[in-house]
C-alpha cells in the first residue's frame, strides 16, 4: 500500500526581534497551505528572528515567544496541518534552538538542535542547551526527522533518527549568504543522504539582519543525492512537493523538478541590495545619504542604495574642495542624472579654511600633509552627519575591503556612517560589479536599466583628491596585486613567507601585512556592511589592536 505526504517549505523573511510580526506571518503562510500540503516547514528560530543573540538571554523575551506560539496553537487547531515551528524554547529552566510539531490545537513533539555552532558569527554555545536527544514522527505513514541548520553539517544527528526509521530529512535553516555557500550547503546535504539513503528538504530563511544577509536558496535533493527543487534567493517562496512511499518503501517526489538557475554575480549584488534594504527599512530610516565624490565606490554605492530604495529615498551630497577636479564634477553629475536621485552641491572650501585657521597656532613646525588632507574629508563626514541630523535620513559610508584592510579611509571622516554595502568587496570587486550593473537589471532592483555608472568613472585612476595629482596607487600596489595579498592574509589565514613564496613581492607583502595590523583600531570603530565572504571585518575575524605580531619577512 503506497503513502503519500504533501510537504511545503516556506521560505520567509523574519525581523529579529519582532516577535508579532513574526508569528503573524507564520499564521498567514500556515492558513494558505492549509488544505493544500500535509506538512509545513519554517526556517530556524522563525519566531523571533536569526541570529536573536542576547535577546533570549532576556526572560520576558522568551515569555513572550511562549505566548506567542501558545497563541498561535489555538488559533490553527482548527486548521488540519501539521507545521514544524522552530523557535528559542525553555525547557525545565534550559534553553533550546527547538523545533516543534503542532497539528490541530497541540505541540505534538520537540526537537533539539545538536550541532551548536560556536565560529565565525554564531555563538549558539554560549546561548543554548543541547540535550543530544531527539526521535522522528510519522505521518501518512512516512516517517520525518529534522535537522537544524548546522545538524545536516555533521553525520552523527542523521545517523541516530536513520537508526530510528527515519525515512525523509526537512532541515529548517538560518544560513548567511556568502559567495557559492549554496554549494556547500547541497554538499553536506548530499553527504547525509549518501550515508543514510534518505532526502534532505532544506528551507533557508532569507533577509538582512545587521551586517548578515540570508539569501534563501531552499532545496530539495532526492535520495540519490540529485538537486530536484531549488527556490530563487532573497524572495519568499512557498515550495509544495507530493512524496509517495511504495510498496518496496522507495520515497519518490511526483512533483515536476523546478531548479532556479542562479547567476553568481546578480545573487552578489542581490545580496548587497538586500542587505541595505532591509537594515534601512527594518531600522525605520526615510532614506539615505551619500557624499559623492566621482569615484568608484560612491557610484556603486549610490545605485545599489536607488536599487535597494528607489531613487526617491537617496539624496547625494558633492562636496567639492580645492582639489576637486571638474572632471570629478562632471562624472558625479552624470551618475545622478542616470539613477534620478536627489543631487546636492556644498562647498567644503570655506569650512576647511575655517578648521585650517582655527588650529594653526597649535600646529607643529612641520606637520604630516595627512593632517590637511585629512581635515578635508573629516568637513565632509561632518557636514552628512549634520543633513542626517536634520533629516533622519542614514549616511551611509562608501569605503570597500581594500582600504578598510590597509587604513586608506579617514577616521570620523569618510568612515562616518550607519551602514556601508561595498565594507565586504574588494576594490576589484567594485569595478567589476560597476561594469555588470551598466548591462543587467536584477528583479526585484528599483533602479533603471542602462549604463548607470559612467564609463569615465570605471576608467579612470582611482583617486581620494585630497592633493594634487593624488592617485591610490601612489601609496599602495595596484588594486589587483593588493586584492591578492588581502585575501591570501585575511581569508587564507596566509602569513608574509607564504605570499612571497606564491611570487609576490616581499616589498608589498611586508607592506601590506603592515598596514593591516595597524588598520585594526579603524575598523573597530566602522559602521556595519554586509558580510559576503567567509572573513568579513567584523566577528568573522576578530584580531587584538593592541598586537606584538606584526613583524615583516624578507
Amino acid at each position: 500500500m503506497t503513502s503519500s505526504l504533501n510537504i511545503a517549505l516556506a521560505q520567509t523573511n523574519p525581523t529579529v526581534g519582532d516577535i508579532q510580526g513574526n508569528m503573524t506571518q507564520v499564521e498567514t503562510l500556515t492558513r494558505h497551505a492549509a488544505g493544500k500540503a500535509d506538512l509545513l516547514v519554517f526556517p530556524e528560530l522563525v519566531t523571533c528572528g536569526y541570529p536573536p543573540e542576547d535577546l533570549v538571554t532576556k526572560p520576558s523575551f522568551i515569555t513572550a515567544i511562549r505566548k506567542a506560539v501558545d497563541h498561535f496553537v489555538q488559533r490553527t487547531a482548527d486548521l488540519d496541518i501539521h507545521v514544524i515551528l522552530p523557535t528559542a524554547w525553555e525547557i525545565d529552566g534550559d534553553l533550546f534552538n527547538a523545533a516543534l510539531l503542532i497539528h490541530r490545537g497541540k505541540i505534538i513533539s520537540t526537537h533539539i538542535k545538536w550541532n551548536l555552532p560556536n565560529y565565525g558569527v554564531f555563538d549558539e554555545v554560549r546561548l543554548f542547551k543541547n540535550n543530544r536527544e531527539d526521535t522522528p514522527f510519522t505521518i501518512n505513514g512516512i516517517c520525518c526527522g529534522i535537522l537544524v541548520c548546522e545538524d545536516m553539517w555533521f553525520p552523527d544527528k542523521a545517523a541516530a533518527l536513520k537508526e530510528q526509521g527515519a525515512e525523509i530529512f526537512l532541515v529548517p535553516n538560518a544560513s548567511p549568504y556568502e559567495f557559492d555557500k549554496h554549494g556547500q550547503r547541497l554538499g553536506h546535504a548530499q553527504k547525509r543522504i549518501s550515508e543514510t539513503g534518505c532526502p534532505v528538504l532544506y528551507v533557508n530563511q532569507w533577509g538582512g539582519q545587521d551586517e548578515l544577509v540570508f539569501d534563501g536558496l531552499s532545496f530539495i535533493a532526492d535520495r540519490d543525492g540529485n538537486l530536484t527543487h531549488k527556490a530563487a534567493p532573497f524572495s519568499d517562496a512557498l515550495m509544495i512537493t507530493e512524496w509517495q512511499k511504495d510498496d518496496h518503501g522507495n520515497l519518490t517526489c511526483l512533483t515536476p523538478d523546478s531548479v532556479y538557475q542562479k547567476d553568481d554575480t546578480e545573487t552578489l549584488y542581490t545580496a548587497l541590495v538586500t542587505g541595505l534594504r532591509d537594515y534601512v527599512n527594518k531600522n525605520g530610516f526615510p532614506g539615505v545619504l551619500i557624499g559623492m565624490s566621482g569615484g568608484i565606490d560612491s557610484a556603486l554605492s549610490a545605485i545599489i542604495a536607488v536599487d535597494a530604495l528607489g531613487a526617491e529615498n537617496v539624496q547625494c551630497v558633492m562636496m567639492p574642495s580645492r582639489y576637486t577636479s571638474t572632471e570629478s564634477l562632471d562624472d558625479a553629475k552624470a551618475m545622478i542624472d542616470a539613477i534620478g536621485a536627489r543631487y546636492d552641491i556644498i562647498s567644503i572650501t570655506d569650512t576647511v579654511d575655517s578648521i585650517e585657521s582655527a588650529i594653526k597656532d597649535t600646529l607643529p613646525p612641520q606637520p604630516s600633509p595627512t593632517t590637511f588632507e585629512n581635515i578635508q574629508s573629516r568637513a565632509r563626514g561632518l557636514l552628512l552627519m549634520a543633513l542626517s541630523n536634520a533629516n533622519g535620513k542614514m549616511v551611509l559610508s562608501t569605503g570597500n575591503k581594500s582600504e578598510m584592510a590597509v587604513g586608506y579611509a579617514t577616521l570620523y571622516g569618510d568612515m562616518c556612517g550607519g551602514f556601508n554595502a561595498l565594507k565586504d568587496l574588494y576594490k576589484t570587486q567594485v569595478y567589476t560589479l560597476s561594469a555588470w550593473r551598466n548591462n543587467h537589471l536584477p528583479a526585484g532592483c528599483f533602479g533603471p536599466q542602462g549604463v548607470v555608472v559612467p564609463e569615465n568613472i570605471i576608467t579612470k585612476a582611482p583617486t581620494a583628491e585630497l592633493k594634487d595629482n593624488q592617485t591610490d596607487q601612489d601609496s599602495l600596489p595596484p588594486y589587483d596585486e593588493l586584492d591578492a595579498i588581502l585575501h591570501g592574509m585575511i581569508e587564507k589565514d596566509q602569513g608574509p613567507v607564504e605570499l612571497i613564496d606564491e611570487g609576490f613581492t616581499a616589498e608589498s607583502v611586508n607592506q601590506v601585512w603592515r598596514l593591516l595590523h595597524l588598520a585594526e583600531y579603524k575598523r573597530r570603530q566602522a559602521p556595519l556592511g554586509v558580510k559576503i565572504t567567509p572573513r568579513s571585518f567584523g566577528r568573522d575575524r576578530r584580531y587584538p589592536i593592541t598586537n606584538g605580531y606584526t613583524k615583516s619577512h624578507k
